[in-house]
């Protein structure tokens, strides 16, 4: 039998070794980042004390690795609904997306909300439970547990809302430029949106003249769908149409591409441009200005095909 020594771990009252919350304690974290970074996983540097938010004072704001604000507040005791409060509000004071909520005790419905805030939003919030312990004789050692926290999941769920947000609203903007423009007369009645095209009707119901924007490519086409059921009409649509390529082409001015789509109901025609809503802003102007101008061939050049069809009704 091997005898082995081993100590006991003992816990010890955090009042007893940092009295004061708002000075002992908080100056051992502004001293010893590494011990929280390591805790969370975050490298934590440039450490400063009572940053002022308002009529507030954060107990310490710290800096990850990309130079990006955290915001450290520290409660020696039970969580509680004013503290998170405080979080909230110095994120939002601060311009913050990460916060780290140190406490002596989480409370269950805490630790739900720093989860619903990880899981709605693009906040990374930290709670982290805090102890002190000894072995034997030896001195109090802080013990830091990360409670809950953003994942890697929530992380990357968080990015993409944000991609997604910003992607609509580029391409609300896209859109709004493009309808008000002079010359863009088939789209003007158009309300703009924030998906990837808008579209009106040439004229025959099912046949649209769609505007497209990509990040950085844009289109002006005739998409064909009739609707549930209309398969068969829609090819022969786009038979009819190709029948006249040449002549259609020669009437726009140059090369269209020509999409039968055989494992999709619809069908389409289009012309596409470099340049989407991801191009320099600067940028724009001229970009729609091509696509308006390739649209408004594109439907000149169809319009005589277009009113010659063998519709079905």
């Amino acid at each position: 039998m091997v005898d082995v020594n081993v100590g006991k771990l003992d816990r010890v009252d955090l009042r007893d070794v940092w009295k004061h919350e708002g000075y002992d304690f908080t100056r051992w974290l502004q001293d010893n980042p590494d011990v929280l970074g390591s805790a969370i996983g975050l490298t934590l540097e440039n450490v400063e004390r009572e940053q002022a938010a308002g009529a507030f004072s954060i107990d310490l704001v710290a800096e990850d690795e990309a130079g990006q604000k955290v915001i450290i507040e520290n409660q020696l005791e039970k969580s509680n609904h004013d503290h998170l409060g405080k979080v909230i509000t110095y994120m939002v004071a601060m311009g913050a997306k990460t916060a780290v909520w140190i406490v002596a005790e989480p409370r269950p419905e805490h630790v739900a909300a720093v989860a619903w805030l990880n899981d709605s939003s693009d906040a990374g919030v930290y709670l982290v439970k805090v102890e002190a312990v000894r072995i034997g004789d030896s001195l109090p050692a802080p013990l830091l547990t990360l409670i809950v926290g953003p994942s890697e999941e929530t992380e990357a769920l968080a990015k993409t809302k944000k991609d997604f947000a910003e992607r609509y609203s580029e391409r609300h903007n896209w859109w709004s430029r493009l309808v008000a423009r002079t010359e863009a007369t088939l789209h003007k009645h158009i309300t703009p949106g924030s998906y990837a095209w808008i579209g009106t009707s040439s004229g025959i119901r099912g046949l649209n003249l769609n505007y497209v924007v990509h990040q950085e490519d844009c289109d002006a086409e005739l998409y064909i769908d009739r609707g549930n059921g209309a398969e068969v009409e829609n090819k022969s649509i786009f038979d009819q149409l190709f029948k006249n390529k040449a002549a259609i082409e020669a009437k726009f001015g140059g090369a269209l591409s020509w999409e039968r789509l055989d494992d999709r109901r619809a069908s389409r025609i289009k012309a596409a441009l470099p340049g989407g809503y991801r191009s320099p802003e600067e940028e724009w102007d001229g970009i729609q200005a091509r696509q308006v101008d390739t649209m408004n061939r594109l439907n000149t050049a169809l319009q005589p095909y277009l009113k010659a069809l063998k519709l079905g009704t």
